[in-house]
Parts: C-alpha cells; structure tokens; sequence
C-alpha cells in the first residue's frame, strides 16, 4: 500500500500542475469504522437493511453488513483530496460511478487517481481537470471506481508572490 507521506503528498497542486497521465498514490488510508458506516447512512435517510440488519445479512451470501457506497466514495474522494482539491474552487461533477467489491466495517480503503483532461474554464483565474479516482481496500482489491471534475485555482492568479 502508499509508501511515506511525505513522498506522496504534493505541495500546491494548481491547475498548472496537473498533466494528463499523472498518476496520484494518495498517502493515507482509511479504516471504515461501525460509526462511519452507520452514522452517515443514517443521517441520508437510507433504510436498506444491508447496511442496517446483522441477523438477515449474515444468512445470506454477504455473511455481513456492508457500508453504504455513498460512504464508500466520499471516503476515497476525501482521501484523495488533499493532492486533487486543495485548491479546487467547485466540484463540477462525478460520472462514471462503480463499486466492484462490498466495503465492510474494518476494511481499510486507499486512493488513487490518475489525471485524465485539463482544459481551459470561462475563467481566467482556473481550469478544470478531470480525474478517474479508485479505491482499494487492505486486499488491494477495487472497491471504487470514478471520474470527478473539479474547477481548480491557476497558479499565476493564486500563488503567493
């Protein structure tokens, strides 16, 4: 899994910084805990008994619970944040959205993202980049799969001086 955070974690990360190709092995790990899973399915309301009834999901195929995939891609988006938000002015928009292998309380999540567009924006303060984010639990299997958009600061505008 990531090596030491201080070889993975950019510094600035503008829209300059971005090139199509760059491939991101974010630094940290997450552990979903009972809290994460059940909290957040909670506050959204979502009532499917999978992510709420040990006793029936332990008979069926799964054996457990899973976490809710809204929890699951907030995770690793919010892993990966650090190297492809930290000077994002909006969230344009996610497509693409998969989930390859149940998440389950205990399993460790880690991001990666690869950077697939850049192109200019109507500002000329920022430009977007479009990312393909992936999650991997502590088996290294795929667990989350998306693209993202983000409007991200332009260097020349935003940098210190």
């Amino acid at each position: 899994m990531p090596g030491p955070i201080s070889s993975l974690t950019g510094d600035d990360n503008y829209f300059e910084d971005f090139e199509v190709g760059k491939k991101y092995e974010h630094a940290r790990g997450k552990t979903v805990t009972e809290m994460d899973g059940v909290l957040i399915t909670n506050m959204v309301m979502n009532t499917a008994q999978g992510h709420f009834n040990e006793d029936q999901m332990a008979k069926g195929p799964m054996g457990q619970r899973i976490v809710f995939g809204g929890v699951t891609a907030s995770m690793v988006i919010g892993l990966a944040m650090q190297d492809t938000g930290e000077q994002a002015l909006a969230e344009l928009g996610m497509t693409g959205i998969r989930f390859r292998v149940s998440v389950h309380h205990g399993d460790t999540l880690y991001a990666f993202s690869e950077v697939l567009e850049t192109r200019e924006s109507d500002r000329p303060d920022a430009g977007i980049v479009r990312f393909a984010h992936r999650g991997l639990n502590q088996d290294g299997k795929v667990v989350f799969e998306g693209e993202r958009s983000v409007l991200i600061k332009r260097r020349s505008h935003w940098a210190e001086r």
